[in-house]
């Protein structure tokens, strides 16, 4: 690798989304099935944040004295403040505003419009990827 990629290179591309009216059972469902652990949110056609897999978790804990999981929709719990970038973004500065505010997804756009996301999953296969091509195990190498 020459130079750094942009997030597009890396990202997630059309990720699943829920809409800020559906129920915390319906996102939790779709999280379940597709192993994935942010959604984008949005209310029409319009990015309006995100929920992550604990804040449907914490919303859901009995312990909370919440109302019922079935009264329970994504309005309730998503993170309207979403860290939104442009698909042609360098992948440094996408990495570094995430770990300097300590998030853990980034939605990205083009033409404002949701065409991936990134999420620390993604950093990690990535980077791990990256790590192999620079230094390729030879026959009989081992982790100690």
């Amino acid at each position: 690798m020459t130079h750094i990629p942009p997030i597009g290179t890396v990202m997630t591309p059309f990720p699943h989304f829920v809409t800020v009216d559906e129920s915390l059972r319906r996102a939790r469902a779709l999280m379940v099935e597709h192993q994935i652990r942010h959604l984008p949110v949005k209310d029409g056609g319009r990015l309006v944040g995100v929920v992550a897999d604990r804040d449907i978790k914490r919303a859901l804990d009995p312990d909370l004295g919440l109302p019922p999981a079935d009264e329970l929709f994504i309005h309730d719990v998503f993170i309207p403040d979403v860290y939104v970038v442009d698909i042609g973004e360098p992948l440094d500065r996408v990495l570094e505003h995430m770990a300097d505010n300590h998030l853990g997804s980034a939605l990205v756009t083009k033409a404002d419009r949701l065409v991936g996301i990134f999420t620390m999953t993604d950093a990690c296969r990535f980077f791990s990827k990256h790590l192999r091509s620079l230094f390729p195990s030879g026959p009989g190498d081992s982790i100690a």
